[in-house]
């Protein structure tokens, strides 16, 4: 049966086998930042400490057999900050210490009559207890400052993609719709909810490098020289390196630096071909053409779905990871009313 005294700040849990670690105790539990709660054995705590949580347990390990070591994997695995002292007789130690060190036991008092080693070991607890809070309130301080500076940072990036949108009328809505078409891309080829997200996100900023590149490039009514043509092949390195600076954007680098590779090997800015390039980077690919294919551009118009097919189906195994042509080109054959939908909706 056990004996609990009036809560307060630091929580003990105590099984004793024999010893009165009440007595040993009692000084420090007239103090108001303790209170004990007592068991005459593990097995009978096991239950109390599930429905509740404690600060310190002090356990008699005095004759430690291989239950009792279960039980206390078990405590463990429940609370894995709980700080653990031992009472132990080492005449009757028969489990290893290294056993119970692995088990991240914090504390080892030699047991004797009056336990009068013990209080300064709740002290000792009391004080990593206390280290461990001051610990956890800095990380998170930091955490929430790191998730507030992220915020922060990818609100301006987010201003500098509709900065970029906002320049030319023609590509108003692009990032929106080569992320939808994107993501009906990778829920078709079956990828986890973890890559779905991080090609949506990637949709959105894959052209976000276009905020350095010329106005007059960029709006350009006609072709490009080759020298334009140059510059305009370094926005996914401006892209990669505006991202870079936050690691909320991790995850989506690839896409911005490489989704204007070729499966061939000819495209920009590094020339990979066929694996080398990451896969969420040559879905990306697919999707972009497609919108470029099917939005009206300052010199030419819409381009008919038909001949946006047939485009995609030649370039197979060329310009795009045939894998991801063909999965494309299925919806477009067969689910064309949710690409309807994207088109509708951005």
């Amino acid at each position: 049966m056990n004996n609990k005294l009036e809560s307060n700040n630091y929580k003990i849990l105590a099984v004793e086998n024999g010893t009165n670690i009440q007595d040993a105790l009692k000084k420090m539990t007239r103090q108001s930042k303790y209170s004990l709660t007592e068991y005459k054995t593990l097995k009978s705590a096991l239950k109390d400490f599930t429905q509740d949580s404690f600060d310190i347990i002090i356990l008699d390990f005095s004759t430690i057999t291989e239950s009792k070591l279960e039980m206390l994997k078990e405590i463990r695995s429940k609370d894995e900050n709980v700080y653990i002292i031992l009472l132990i007789n080492s005449s009757n130690l028969t489990i290893p210490l290294k056993d119970l060190k692995a088990l991240s036991v914090q504390g080892y008092c030699e047991k004797d009559d009056k336990l009068e080693q013990l209080p300064l070991f709740v002290e000792a607890a009391v004080k990593s207890i206390d280290q461990m809070k001051i610990i956890k309130n800095m990380n998170e301080e930091l955490s929430k400052s790191k998730e507030q500076l992220e915020k922060a940072y990818l609100e301006s990036i987010e201003t500098l993609r509709y900065t970029v949108e906002a320049k030319d009328r023609y590509t108003h809505g692009h990032s929106d719709r080569v992320s939808a078409y994107s993501v009906l891309i990778g829920q078709k080829l079956g990828l986890s909810q973890k890559d779905i997200q991080t090609l949506k996100i990637g949709g959105l900023f894959h052209d976000i490098g276009k905020i350095g590149i010329s106005d007059s490039i960029l709006l350009k009514n006609g072709k490009l020289t080759d020298k334009e043509y140059s510059e305009i092949k370094n926005h996914p390195i401006i892209g990669r390196n505006i991202l870079s600076n936050a690691a909320i954007f991790e995850e989506i680098i690839p896409i911005v630096l490489y989704h204007h590779e070729r499966y061939d090997g000819k495209g920009y800015p590094y020339g990979l071909s066929d694996q080398s390039i990451p896969f969420l980077a040559r879905i990306i690919s697919v999707a972009d053409a497609f919108d470029a294919m099917t939005s009206r551009r300052s010199y030419r118009g819409e381009l008919d779905l038909e001949y946006v097919k047939n485009e995609i189906r030649s370039k197979s195994g060329t310009q795009f990871d045939p894998i991801i042509a063909t999965t494309f080109l299925d919806i477009l054959n067969n689910e064309h009313h949710l690409v309807a939908m994207i088109k509708r909706s951005h």
